[in-house]
């Protein structure tokens, strides 16, 4: 077994126990684990070996042993007698957008309803709306969200798609006479999810590699399989295709297969006004002269562009700013200076604060917030309005120790209420460093009812960040009806920052409302959103988004200075 299967299973086994209606700390371990291991990038194989299992962020003793026993025997026997008890069927419908652990567990003990297909059929036929928490309204909303079930549920997180993609590339890479490997498709332009795995290779011997490609252990089906291109289906469900050119084209296939279609249908264009066609082997002119391009730069150059970074190729505008000379110097991760979302052991973290500031500093950061969960939200241990300046105390201390290797803030995440309220008055807010506001229930509340949720947050003097503003959770819930326009104008007039929230799960704010909060001089925070160590390498998922959204270094918060961030928090006026 190699690491994403491991973390597979614990995510299994923590969806079933939730299902089950188990401790809520139990269930959190399991998932903490799984997302520790896949965030470590670690072969679990080579931990198991050396020992280093029960030393895994998030691993204690009784994950470690069940890890042990899936390693050396293959199976498990606490999850075999937990599928026993919970229908696993039941994890295919927890996927279904609006549809918790304990709607399906209540499906489940009520109408005796375990698969997708039963559910569609129930709701169809009229038959949950006599059911607890059900009626006309949520049976046709249940009908609406299973249709959105069957686009989301092909896709894959960002991170899983780039775990994946990094292990085939590897493999790719060792091939007998590949000289040149990449990932292109839409991995490659980091998009919040995605479908199938595109990988592009350069070698004289492309027979050679495809049928070492369609022989490989983990593919079940070949799909497609030619001279220069086959693609196929892992057990997993995931496809992948792999194209070949030899090395005076690879630029051209890579540029090609990166895609996007729409991108490529412009450059296509262009080509054609040139007197030139253009596909994954290079230009060719009328005449049948082929211009084989063996990187991209070359491409855009023949095109008279310059190289346009991959996550713009949307066609949304891109082309034209490139030939207008106007494509933005994106940011990215390495411009990173300050972490202003993150999660200790005074809520739901797995660290001391203490440990999160060494780990800041060993990463180089300059200001760190801690910004634990406020006592409203109960599920994750937040802290009520003693133990928040309790852990004041603690933090004061700390600053001394850390001195002026990094700026230490107390801040909070606070819960906006299904009413639009805060979960702390304005009096503990403003004593605050920064305060992020999030929504995290009642999500499916009606456009204009949620909307003003937010808006009253946003309007808040001490609320200095929205959270995850949707509360979306990729890939299968879809996040809050919001009226975005309001929201933005609200931001803007307010001079509240929005969070683009780097976790793979949330990705929010997507990269259109980013693009636009950015244009409207909106500032904006990267934030990992961090609940362990592991967390903060998700950074560049959030960076990704923003780097998609045509985000320079100076509209991202967590780039400035630290005293900028501090004067901004203090005034809200954007450093010049």
């Amino acid at each position: 077994m190699d690491t994403s299967e491991i973390c597979d299973i614990l995510t299994r086994i923590g969806n079933l126990l939730e299902i089950q209606g188990e401790n809520v700390f139990k269930i959190r371990a399991y998932h903490k684990a799984a997302e520790n291991l896949a965030a470590s990038g670690e072969d679990i194989n080579l931990i198991f070996a050396q020992g280093r299992l029960r030393e895994m962020p998030g691993i204690g003793p009784a994950i470690a042993d069940k890890i042990s026993e899936l390693l050396t025997t293959g199976k498990l026997e606490f999850l075999e007698k937990l599928e026993a008890e919970v229908p696993p069927s039941l994890l295919e419908v927890i996927k279904i957008p609006g549809i918790g652990p304990k709607k399906a567990a209540m499906f489940w003990k009520e109408a005796k309803i375990t698969t997708v297909l039963e559910l569609e059929n129930a709701a169809r036929a009229g038959k949950l709306r006599t059911l607890p928490g059900m009626g006309e309204k949520s049976e046709a909303k249940l009908l609406e969200n299973l249709a959105l079930y069957r686009t989301l549920s092909a896709r894959m997180t960002l991170a899983e798609a780039s775990r994946q993609g990094a292990r085939w590339l590897e493999w790719l890479r060792q091939q007998p006479g590949v000289t040149h490997a990449e990932i292109a498709g839409s991995l490659r332009r980091w998009r919040d999810t995605v479908g199938d795995l595109d990988l592009v290779a350069s070698t004289d011997q492309p027979t050679f590699l495809v049928n070492q490609f369609i022989l490989h252990p983990k593919v079940v089906t070949i799909l497609s399989q030619g001279e220069n291109k086959a693609s196929v289906a892992l057990s997993s469900g995931v496809k992948i295709q792999l194209w070949i050119q030899p090395d005076e084209s690879f630029g051209a296939l890579l540029q090609y297969a990166t895609g996007s279609k729409y991108h490529n249908v412009a450059l296509r264009e262009i080509a054609r006004q040139r007197g030139y066609s253009l596909n994954e082997r290079g230009l060719t002119s009328e005449e049948g002269v082929l211009l084989a391009c063996s990187d991209e730069e070359t491409v855009y150059h023949k095109l008279s562009l310059p190289w346009i970074p991959p996550e713009l190729r949307e066609d949304r505008g891109e082309i034209k700013a490139a030939q207008e000379d106007r494509l933005p110097l994106l940011v990215n991760v390495s411009d990173q200076r300050a972490e202003l979302h993150t999660h200790s052991t005074w809520s739901d973290g797995v660290e001391s604060i203490a440990s999160i500031a060494k780990l800041a500093i060993s990463r180089g950061l300059k200001l760190l917030a801690i910004t634990d969960h406020s006592g409203g939200l109960g599920v994750a241990g937040g802290l009520s309005i003693t133990r928040l300046l309790q852990q004041r105390e603690e933090i004061h201390a700390l600053r001394r120790e850390v001195g002026d290797r990094l700026v230490l803030l107390q801040g909070a995440e606070v819960e906006i209420r299904p009413d639009g309220s805060l979960d702390y008055p304005d009096e503990i807010l403003a004593e605050l460093d920064i305060v992020i506001a999030s929504l995290h229930y009642s999500l499916s509340q009606p456009r204009e009812v949620i909307t003003s949720r937010l808006l009253n947050a946003i309007r808040n003097p001490h609320v200095d960040i929205i959270g995850h503003p949707s509360g979306r959770l990729l890939p299968r819930r879809a996040g809050a009806d919001l009226d975005y326009e309001q929201i933005l104008e609200a931001a803007r007039e307010h001079h509240t920052g929005l969070e683009i929230n780097a976790s793979p799960y949330r990705l929010d704010l997507t990269d259109i409302y980013a693009r636009r909060a950015g244009e409207m001089g909106i500032p904006l925070a990267v934030n990992t959103d961090a609940h362990s160590p592991a967390d903060f390498d998700q950074a560049v998922y959030g960076y990704s988004v923003a780097r998609r959204a045509w985000l320079t270094a100076s509209q991202v918060i967590n780039t400035w200075q630290p005293d900028q961030i501090v004067e901004w928090l203090k005034t809200r006026v954007r450093p010049s």
